[in-house]
């Protein structure tokens, strides 16, 4: 939303908006921005409190008057009632996959995790898995989620082990050759990646009994757990340092967004724009190549 902001003033509209992640809002320096202390899909605090929404709302566009210069503002109060837990244990037990490359672990790991997915899509009825590729409408999602996954996981344990970057990864699948992608390589990592984990957080939700308000994950215990436990997050690691050796800082947005901040092993997951000190001008090039515009 900070580079939307900056690409929207330019056109001479005053723009506004809501941070979660200071440290994401510090790096991209928008025009205008009310960081709220909130958990991650919740920037108006908590569900079914109007008048508390309002009041964050009133905050936020009240930095249209008030603000003449880029500057990020606190929002002081704490939501009420927040119903997420830190301390979450993942209730799905998956065992170890034995396998020895990444791939094979990874392509284990998904496997044991299917029947936990196809629990939470027939209670329901939804997935959202697709970013990477729509899916068909020729046979049911409890059928095509599972093959497609098994896809994305081709693409992605690939491009962690040495495959390019740029292309898509010559494998031996008639599969990857049938799906419609929604995007070119690189940037097609990214929904790749959101699709794998979604479904891998749909599964976890396949629990016995209904989750009681407080023991709902926050967002960062689920990356705690897709980042410390499965072989999901280690791939996703990987893929992150093939985007680092590129030596491109404009991969490094790319980076950003399939690594949330305080998970990658060295440092901040954003990098440093080193030849590249604008952060609008990074955010242009950045878009340029990973739309396919370069």
């Amino acid at each position: 939303m900070g580079a939307l902001g900056h690409f929207i003033e330019r056109e001479g509209v005053a723009t506004t908006s809501i941070s979660l992640i200071r440290e994401h809002s510090e790096y991209m320096n928008p025009p205008r921005a009310l960081w709220v202390p909130y958990y991650l899909g919740r920037p108006l605090g908590v569900p079914n409190d109007p008048d508390f929404q309002r009041d964050v709302l009133r905050a936020t566009l009240k930095l249209l008057q008030t603000l003449d210069q880029h500057s990020i503002v606190d929002y002081p109060v704490e939501a009420p009632g927040e119903s997420f837990s830190d301390t979450w244990a993942c209730p799905v037990s998956f065992e170890a996959p034995d396998a020895d490359s990444l791939s094979g672990r990874l392509r284990a790991e998904s496997q044991r995790i299917a029947p936990w997915w196809l629990e939470t899509y027939r209670a329901r009825g939804r997935t959202l898995v697709g970013a990477s590729a729509p899916l068909t409408d020729e046979l049911e999602p409890e059928l095509t989620v599972p093959e497609r996954v098994e896809t994305l996981v081709s693409v992605l344990s690939a491009v962690a082990e040495s495959a390019s970057i740029d292309d898509m990864p010559e494998i031996d699948e008639a599969s990857i050759n049938e799906v419609a992608w929604s995007h070119k390589m690189p940037f097609l990592l990214r929904h790749i990646v959101q699709d794998l984990r979604c479904y891998y957080q749909e599964a976890v939700a396949a629990q016995p009994g209904e989750l009681s308000a407080g023991q709902s994950p926050s967002h960062h215990a689920l990356n705690d757990w897709f980042f410390n436990d499965t072989v999901l997050g280690e791939a996703i690691i990987e893929v992150g340092r093939r985007l680092t050796e590129a030596g491109d800082p404009r991969l490094r947005i790319l980076r950003g967004w399939i690594v949330p901040e305080g998970y990658w092993p060295d440092g901040n997951t954003w990098g440093v724009a080193q030849g590249l000190p604008d952060r609008l001008a990074l955010a242009d090039e950045a878009d340029k190549l990973l739309s396919g515009r370069e």
